[in-house]
């Protein structure tokens, strides 16, 4: 999987303009690729509302989530956007599993996202320090996810990491 994200990403970088930093600027692309990290202590999973700052899905419930905007292997993606976004350090991480890709069309916002779901264990419980993009935070039990308001196919991707059906 680690080849194919990363032949995605050198042909999209090829393509699609950069921000002055080097990331791949997908703000008028019609496609983006992006990861999904569910994170699990125990039988929870950590859940995270959008705050209004961010660009789309404001107010909807959400994991750890990013642009695969850079041309890296992807569990160093994984970790960079633990600790930006819930300051989760890798030294804190039991485990790394990726689930099955897929993509799906948007449309209300006109774009394919090509979505690589992520699970993580933790080793114990962390104090969890949301930054910007987000504004409340719980554990949840799995099967609660479908009680809330969440972004598009949020229980698809969790399907594809705790292999249900």
């Amino acid at each position: 999987m680690e080849e194919e994200i990363l032949k995605l990403l050198r042909e999209l970088a090829e393509k699609l303009p950069r921000f002055p930093d080097g990331r791949i600027d997908y703000s008028n692309s019609d496609v983006a690729p992006v990861i999904t990290i569910f994170i699990r202590y125990g039988d929870k999973i950590l859940l995270l509302r959008r705050s209004d700052k961010v660009g789309t899905y404001k107010g909807k419930w959400n994991t750890v989530a990013g642009y695969l905007d850079e041309v890296k292997p992807i569990r160093e993606k994984v970790l960079e956007e633990l600790l930006e976004e819930v300051r989760i350090r890798e030294d804190e991480v039991s485990s790394i599993n990726f689930g099955e890709s897929y993509e799906f069309v948007d449309q209300l916002i006109s774009r394919t996202w090509i979505v690589y779901p992520v699970l993580v264990d933790l080793k114990e419980r962390p104090e969890i320090k949301l930054n910007w993009e987000h504004e409340e935070y719980k554990w949840i039990d799995p099967k609660e996810l479908k009680n809330y308001d969440t972004v598009p196919k949020l229980e698809e991707s969790l399907k594809r990491v705790l292999n249900l059906d």
